[in-house]
């Protein structure tokens, strides 16, 4: 039986598919919260130094085993770097300069880039249905940003922001493919993930030692409650049910959720944030979820045999 086969429909499929959406479109929101009071690079480390303990546990409490050998340690090492530190710093750096919602639905462009690499590393195919979804989808993302531009509701730099999400969406996109290949398949996702986590949470002290120096700890209650909650729900819970769901779903039907994640992310924007819609930003918005939904929608080319 093919696991791409398994209907959205099913409690044990739908139930975590709506959790994993619900939990990453607020967690735009909490990072807003960890901006300013230290820096992002620290804020980062603190994150990850939480969720590292609690997802050796997951592994530990599932019985699964720790060992990855030498090839599954490299490749966790370098999802660490582009996925714990990478894309998580950039992410905490352009939410310094764009609203969270906006910087969701960069963020979900992931697609593109996934394809790409998919195709070069992988030798998945494109199809021409996904080109069509992501010519336009990266047209509603165009008057989104202009939209931003125009307002820059977060101080101006709004081009920080723009690069800032672009390098972090190509650091999460390097380690989606790259846990999709043959050695990421053989060993037990919450192992691999424990792992990761703590070489990311490693190399985060170190840059953040060097580039902002010591430790700077907060004191405020908030500050440590938003941690916990991006190092618990957003990342110890997410991470093992979202790629559960690709195995179940397939990766283009997984990603449906990040469709959901970036309408979850802009209401919250809406009401959190002040996040002024006009026509130009609502048809941006409309543009992008019909591009990803087209994108999203073509179907998974089948597996070559042999």
């Amino acid at each position: 039986m093919r696991e791409e086969g398994a209907s959205l429909l099913r409690p044990q499929v739908a139930l975590p598919f709506l959790l994993v959406c619900m939990i990453w479109g607020s967690t735009w929101w909490v990072i807003t919260g960890q901006i300013g009071q230290v820096p992002s690079a620290w804020s980062v480390t603190y994150r990850f130094a939480m969720a590292t303990p609690a997802m050796f546990a997951v592994a530990l409490i599932m019985r699964k085993s720790l060992s990855l050998g030498m090839a599954g340690h490299r490749l966790a090492l370098m999802m660490g770097a582009l996925q714990f530190c990478g894309n998580y710093n950039f992410v905490y750096l352009a939410e310094e300069h764009l609203t969270s919602g906006i910087v969701a639905v960069m963020i979900s462009l992931m697609l593109v880039p996934n394809a790409v690499l998919a195709r070069l590393w992988l030798g998945q195919p494109v199809t021409r249905r996904f080109l069509q979804g992501s010519a336009i989808a990266i047209a509603g993302i165009a008057l989104l940003l202009i939209h931003e531009a125009r307002d820059a509701p977060m101080g101006g730099g709004v081009i920080s922001g723009i690069v800032f999400a672009v390098i972090a969406m190509l650091c999460a996109s390097f380690a989606n493919v790259m846990q999709a290949n043959e050695t990421g398949r053989s060993l037990p996702m919450v192992s691999l993930l424990a792992w990761a986590m703590l070489y990311g949470t490693l190399i985060d002290a170190v840059l953040a030692s060097v580039t902002v120096g010591a430790p700077v700890i907060p004191q405020g209650a908030t500050f440590w409650w938003g941690t916990a909650y991006l190092a618990f729900a957003g990342s110890v819970v997410t991470f093992p049910l979202y790629y559960t769901l690709v195995r179940q779903l397939g990766p283009g039907r997984a990603a449906y959720n990040g469709v959901a994640v970036v309408v979850v992310a802009m209401l919250i924007s809406t009401v959190f944030e002040g996040y002024r819609w006009t026509l130009l930003a609502g048809l941006g918005a409309a543009l992008a979820t019909v591009g990803l939904v087209v994108a999203l929608s073509a179907r998974r080319p089948a597996a070559k045999s042999g």
